[in-house]
């Protein structure tokens, strides 16, 4: 059996749990970590999921709203196994992001490695700083002509 002898930190967790410090339901979804940059030709967004199985996060694009839900459920035990101490939370998390008009959600990018979902999506074409070449007019032909 484990021992914790360690009253504060006790204290101290009981009080994240009260504050919704914890991992929240389908109803009322806890915020997870992230991070958002820019780099080079895309926006980066990084999520920390540790513990959550690739096929419990759902990533939804609607519009220009991001959505990403994800569910750490309880590790699977035996029949003889009875719960010492748990910390980590389980529940529903869940993350939403109002994106740019000028990034393409037609063409983003979802990795998930050592816990950390990355989406990369790029900037649109269409918003990309361009040079506009200048012809010339009707009436500066007709200056040519008459010169």
């Amino acid at each position: 059996m484990l021992m914790r002898t360690d009253p504060f930190r006790d204290l101290d967790r009981f009080a994240q749990q009260l504050f919704a410090q914890s991992a929240g339901t389908w109803s009322k979804p806890s915020q997870m970590p992230m991070d958002a940059y820019r780099d080079g030709e895309a926006y980066v967004i990084a999520l920390d999921l540790p513990g959550v199985d690739p096929d419990a996060i759902d990533i939804d694009v609607e519009r220009n709203m991001l959505t990403v839900k994800a569910e750490r459920r309880p590790a699977r035990t035996g029949e003889g196994t009875q719960m010492e101490l748990a910390e980590r939370p389980m529940g529903v998390f869940s993350r939403q992001v109002m994106l740019a008009d000028t990034l393409d959600t037609e063409a983003i990018d979802a990795t998930f490695d050592a816990g950390v979902l990355t989406l990369r999506i790029p900037i649109a074409e269409r918003a990309k700083p361009r040079k506009i070449s200048i012809s010339p007019g009707a009436s500066a032909g007709a200056k040519r002509l008459s010169a």
